[in-house]
């Protein structure tokens, strides 16, 4: 990848690194198609549903404490605020600290889409400004000025002398990718063209992306035994924090999908290196990631005590619940930074995959490599049936209808509610931390084990939920799902 930060936008997932959100066939096909460059998405003649990245791009913001994001659209793309400005205000509150973080919408009219609205812009940022103080500000698009050529960089450029805080322009129009995990990157595009700046002194510090740091104490604890500090990104990270990334030993991510471009765009630009390992979910991605970390930062004899520690108190526990979890069957529906390491950890756990659902797939990361996840699967000959489906909830029920398996494990609330519905007990992996490393793998294990048990509740709402899908769609082959559409 070769970034370019002094450009306000970012190109897309798909034209980066050839994301795609259609596919369907086997682990071992995608993989061969993506390292030989002949994988090309399929389409579909019918979406149920999908995700806008400009949530994910904004929610990331206005999730760092003490800034302001101005949506620059009609009122109804200003409904993301609800839950960006709500998460962010109770993600602070937990951790005992006060955030000003304000999200205001533009409220863009008929009148503005025809002739455009530049100048109100303009107004709205510097009152923003004057009214709110904040230490950023982040004025993003939307469908509405995308598709009437609005121009926000120049009134960014136009209020730049006018204010002392570092201001970005954000490009996030809902249409400009059928990938929302874009707007993870557009995020991290927008916080280091703004506020990182050159490295002065390297720090003992370790960026670390995840999304809500759910146990922050635990690992700040574990990282103090190797004389390092987790930075966490970018929930509660405040901006002059985020300045000082360019002096950290290294950069990790609880999820590939989430911080690849922040870690490679790090490593290019100021020397960070990226830890491009398998993440840290269930015993060899915890072993493998910490390993990585102690040979970047020379802490290796440290990080092997730790291991061999934790290893002598959780390992045969791990081992003893394995025996009941063993001959299990399970289908997988998450984004693919979790749904090829989820599937890792259940082959681990002696949990068959019979069938796997990426949100969509990144066919290689900006440095050229196929992502470790699936290298590490079939490195280990690991292979199952897989399918690249955005959400697309007809196409699981058809799939968990004709497998039937023990259990459905989602990290949507939405497509783990229709699972329960069809009767298939199901698993909400919603902590990004819920199988992190051996602690969480062997509660993940339990959290299982209670699910396929006590299935009481499953059964009885099936019995009285009328689903909308019929004999007939239950009766299609799922290969041929995107068959109109082609490959």
């Amino acid at each position: 990848m070769s970034i370019n930060l002094e450009n306000s936008n970012l190109a897309t997932r798909e034209n980066r690194i050839g994301s795609i959100t259609g596919y369907i066939g086997s682990l071992s096909d995608l993989a061969q198609q993506s390292e030989c460059g002949t994988l090309r998405g399929c389409s579909r003649c019918f979406s149920q549903s999908s995700t806008c990245l400009s949530g994910c791009a904004l929610s990331q913001l206005a999730a760092i404490i003490d800034v302001a994001v101005i949506h620059h659209g009609p009122a109804g793309c200003s409904t993301v605020a609800a839950n960006a400005y709500y998460m962010s205000r109770v993600m602070a509150k937990k951790r005992g600290i006060e955030s000003n973080t304000i999200y205001v919408g533009t409220d863009m009219d008929e009148n503005d889409t025809i002739f455009g609205s530049t100048e109100s812009l303009k107004e709205i940022i510097l009152e923003v400004y004057r009214r709110y103080s904040p230490k950023a500000i982040f004025v993003s698009s939307s469908c509405a000025t995308g598709i009437i050529g609005e121009d926000i960089d120049s009134v960014v450029d136009d209020v730049k002398d006018k204010i002392d805080v570092p201001i970005a322009a954000v490009h996030c129009e809902g249409f400009k990718s059928r990938i929302w995990a874009t707007g993870f990157d557009i995020a991290d595009h927008a916080v280091l063209s703004s506020i990182v700046k050159p490295p002065e002194k390297k720090r003992n510090v370790i960026n670390f992306k995840n999304f809500f740091e759910s146990i922050r104490p635990e690992i700040i604890e574990m990282f103090a035994n190797f004389d390092l500090y987790p930075m966490f990104l970018y929930c509660n990270s405040t901006v002059e924090e985020l300045s000082h990334m360019s002096e950290s030993l290294a950069t990790t991510c609880i999820c590939g999908t989430l911080g690849n471009c922040l870690g490679n765009a790090l490593e290019e630009k100021y020397g960070v290196p990226y830890i491009r390992t398998i993440n840290p979910l269930g015993i060899a991605g915890f072993e493998t990631w910490l390993r990585e970390i102690g040979r970047v930062t020379d802490r290796s004899e440290k990080i092997e005590k730790y291991i061999a520690e934790q290893r002598a108190i959780y390992i045969p526990q791990i081992e003893e619940i394995k025996k009941q979890l063993k001959g299990l069957k399970a289908v997988i529906g998450m984004g693919p930074g979790y749904t090829f390491e989820v599937s890792r950890v259940l082959n681990e756990l002696g949990i068959e995959v019979v069938w796997a659902l990426a949100w969509h797939y990144d066919k290689k990361y900006e440095n050229g490599d196929v992502p470790p996840s699936m290298e590490y699967l079939l490195n280990n000959d690991i292979d199952f049936e897989a399918s690249v489906a955005d959400q697309q909830n007809y196409e699981v029920m058809n799939i968990l209808k004709k497998y039937q398996p023990d259990l459905y494990l989602s990290r949507h609330p939405g497509s783990t509610v229709w699972a329960i519905k069809n009767g298939t007990p199901a698993v909400y992996v919603d902590d990004e931390y819920k199988i992190f490393g051996y602690k969480h793998t062997l509660e993940f294990a339990h959290d299982i084990l209670n699910s396929i048990h006590n299935r009481s509740f499953e059964q009885n709402l099936a019995k009285r939920v009328k689903l909308p899908y019929t004999d007939w769609w239950y009766g299609q082959n799922v290969d041929k799902f995107l068959e109109e559409g082609g490959k």
